[in-house]
């Protein structure tokens, strides 16, 4: 099955490094001009140059602070006035980690800025070009721990928990424009983010970082650790017309670690 996301420009958050670089990578691969966008300058016009040399197809970059967001609303928004999108791949870092009585209220509005409100107001002023043409795709990188909870990551299930329901919501509505809405529920992967984790719940538990990688990749059925690229197919074809009559959903993609249906 061939994938082309030719002549459609993609905007893919935090996308400098790990899963959304990959997703930005894999975008490109299949034909799409991408809008790459994090905070670190310098790695992004790197990538954009690795990238328009592997593609031939010219890419952009965006500089942003999901954490602050005001800021991040005023330029997120000047950028897609000028800069209509087909694609929006929401992905952003995630907030600290930490049990429910380890945080306070403060920490939980953090995080509501970072993972939910960012994502809501990107999607509403991407919307109106992609219901113009009559085609859109926006997907949403969350975690399996909207299904099953991680106590170390309180902050995380509860804010990606809201943005699931809210997708679910937002599917319904625009599907009559050709518009698609899912999430991928993220397992465990080859990240930068997932060695901070690790080195955290290393010192928690007084372990070595190796064994808690190991306790990990022995939670997984498959017994290892996927590989960004492996992530990075399935948003490519989420975002293609090849699945054109999926929306609405969850898709896990995590070696079978999820145990519920």
């Amino acid at each position: 099955m061939n994938i082309s996301l030719k002549g459609k420009n993609a905007l893919i958050g935090g996308s400098s490094r790990g899963l959304g670089y990959a997703v930005a990578r894999q975008l490109a691969i299949s034909g799409a001009s991408v809008t790459l966008m994090s905070r670190n300058e310098k790695k992004l016009k790197e990538i954009v140059v690795n990238l328009e040399n592997e593609t031939k197809i010219k890419h952009n970059y965006l500089i942003v602070d999901f954490n602050d967001f005001d800021s991040y609303k005023e330029k997120i928004s000047t950028f897609l006035i000028d800069n209509p999108i087909d694609i929006l791949v929401n992905n952003t870092q995630g907030p600290k980690p930490g049990d429910v009585e380890s945080l306070s209220i403060e920490d939980y509005q953090n995080a509501f800025d970072l993972l939910f409100k960012s994502v809501v107001h990107t999607t509403s002023i991407a919307l109106p070009f992609m219901k113009k043409n009559s085609w859109g795709r926006v997907l949403n990188m969350v975690s399996i721990s909207v299904k099953e909870p991680l106590s170390y990551l309180a902050l995380s299930n509860t804010i990606r928990g809201s943005v699931v329901t809210w997708a679910k919501t937002l599917a319904n509505d625009v599907a009559c424009d050709n518009i698609t809405v899912n999430n991928i529920l993220t397992g465990y992967f080859k990240t930068e983010r997932i060695e901070e984790l690790n080195f955290e719940k290393a010192k928690k538990l007084n372990i070595s970082i190796d064994q808690v990688f190991d306790t990990m990749k022995n939670q997984v059925p498959m017994k290892r650790i996927g590989n960004p690229e492996e992530f990075g197919y399935l948003a490519s074809f989420l975002c293609s017309d090849k699945s054109s009559y999926i929306t609405g959903i969850n898709i896990p993609i995590d070696g079978g670690l999820i145990k519920s249906l």
